[in-house]
């Protein structure tokens, strides 16, 4: 049994979710003029009267990056903002920040190792791997006690995430034009753009690079995932992260932190 369960982690997280650690607005506005008086009441009416319930329960939130799996140079800062539905199934809203004016850029499923094998072969060209991302310290849940965060990992680990991002703020788009566009995820150094991750390190206050030392424990808890190698070879400089490891390449035991 773990030491904390899925369900205190998560009551824990949404009790400390008020201070979710440095506020991070969004960079662009979107087109249209300032509300009016009477939109204004009506929001404010609406607020007050209607219920709420999908999105209230979207209580965990998490940042993390995301490249484009067709265009792996374009790459963007994720505001999650989940409902975990029960121990193998989460949905998340994506956000280009976390202030109440921030825009809703896409969508992400995030399912266990159990569901992912019971998936078609052809659906799972669409799921990123997210030992990567747990493992190097670039998916982080802030605001809340670091015990809690890394027990929220552990329960990541092995999982995997379908995104598409809708709008393209990052590219000073007012409005989201275009089609949706399928997300990936970093398995490996050197793939996120230099300074992205220290911007958003410097922004909220978040050290990754020491959260990356306190989860070298999980390592060992790392199973070969499937898409980890979709976008090898896309970037020059990208190196291994210990623990992360293709399906179907030989795997190399990765000691416990002492």
């Amino acid at each position: 049994m773990r030491a904390l369960t899925l369900s205190t982690l998560l009551v824990t997280a949404l009790l400390s979710l008020s201070a979710c650690g440095k506020k991070e607005g969004p960079e662009i506005a979107p087109a249209g003029d300032a509300t009016s008086t009477k939109t204004d009441v009506l929001k404010a009416g609406a607020a007050a009267l209607q219920r709420h319930a999908p999105v209230d329960a979207m209580n965990v939130y998490l940042v993390g990056f995301h490249p484009m799996k067709d265009d792996p140079q374009h790459q963007m800062e994720a505001h999650h903002f989940c409902r975990q539905v029960n121990e193998d199934f989460a949905q998340c809203s994506l956000f280009d920040g976390n202030t109440s004016s921030a825009n809703l850029t896409g969508v992400e499923f995030i399912i266990s190792e159990k569901l992912f094998e019971t998936l078609p072969v052809g659906e799972r060209k669409y799921w990123h791997p997210h030992n990567g991302e747990i493992l190097s310290g670039q998916l982080v849940a802030p605001g809340i006690p670091d015990g809690v965060e890394k027990e929220l990992m552990k329960s990541k680990m092995n999982s995997y995430g379908k995104t598409w991002h809708v709008w393209m703020t990052d590219r000073d788009q007012q409005l989201p034009l275009g089609e949706p566009m399928l997300a990936w995820s970093f398995n490996r150094d050197g793939e996120a753009k230099p300074g992205l991750l220290e911007e958003r390190d410097r922004k909220m206050s978040i050290d990754s690079q020491q959260k990356r030392r306190d989860r070298q424990d999980l390592a060992p808890l790392a199973k070969p995932q499937s898409g980890v190698d979709d976008l090898k070879g896309k970037f020059a400089t990208a190196k291994d992260i210990a623990g992360v490891t293709a399906k179907g390449a030989a795997v190399t035991a990765v000691p416990a932190a002492k």
